[in-house]
Parts: C-alpha cells; structure tokens; sequence
C-alpha cells in the first residue's frame, strides 16, 4: 500500500534525486551534487512516498498564489514502472486543490519518459526550451481523478 508523509529525512530524500536524476544531470553537464540538491528542496514543501514503511520516492512542491508548482516527483528506479508515479500524481492533484491551487505545473527534462506519465495523467505542454518541456494542468476543472 502506497501512502505519504511530510518528509522527515532531506538527506535520504536528496538522495532519491540524485540516483534517478544523475544520469539527466550528466547529459546535460550539469554539475549538481548530493549537498546541492539537499540546499535546494530545503524551503519545499516536501512529501515521502511510502511502500510498507519505506520511503520509495518523493513529491516537492512550490506554492505561488492560485498556482502550484510540482517541483518533483520522483519514485526509487526498483518501484517504477509499477503505477506509483501515476499514483503520486493523483496525490499531487489532491494535494494542490486541496492547498487551493488552481493550476498544477511542473518542468520535465525533454529525453524524460516522465514526460509520457504526465501527458497521460491529463498535462498539456505551456511551453518548451531546448531541454525542458514546461507542463500545467488546470485542477479546479476535474471533476474526478486525472487518471
């Protein structure tokens, strides 16, 4: 059974990151170590995701106004491919209507397969960059699970 928690352990959730994101971060030459990524979901709202006690991933959130961004989401490379990534979305969704938040967005790296679970989960593209798809979905319109 999946569940979530605020987080209770950055470090350990950092890591999460790190592991699934290294290869991203070596594409694109980007030089982000474990401490770097610990300082920056620091001020986040952050959530653990929980597979019978054990933390297997993480949700991070940012809040602005109407909007919520969904900064991260990520799942252990050992859970995925299971629907746990479209299980934290829906709770990603709960979570931001239930904080009031009109829209969802989020930015996923183009090569991503995330990007399919996204645009599955009812995300549409806003814009794009050279590495980066910028995606949103408007919340206050579903009337039911996004899946």
């Amino acid at each position: 059974m999946i569940v979530y928690q605020p987080t209770r352990d950055l470090s350990a959730s950092a890591q999460i990151t790190y592991n699934n994101m290294r290869t991203y971060y070596e594409y694109y030459a980007v030089d982000w170590a474990l401490p770097t990524i610990v300082e920056q979901i620091t001020g986040l709202d952050n959530w653990d995701i929980l597979s019978d006690g054990d933390v297997i991933g993480a949700i991070r959130f940012a809040w602005d106004n109407d909007e919520c961004y969904l900064r991260d989401l990520q799942v252990s490379s050992q859970y995925q491919n299971q629907g746990i990534g479209a299980q934290a979305v829906a709770e990603s969704v709960r979570l931001a209507r239930e904080y009031g938040a009109k829209q969802l967005r989020l930015r996923v790296f183009k090569i991503s397969p995330a990007y399919h679970l996204y645009t599955r989960c009812g995300f549409t593209i806003a814009s794009e960059d050279e590495r980066f798809f910028n995606l949103v979905q408007n919340i206050t319109d579903l009337t039911t699970n996004p899946l």
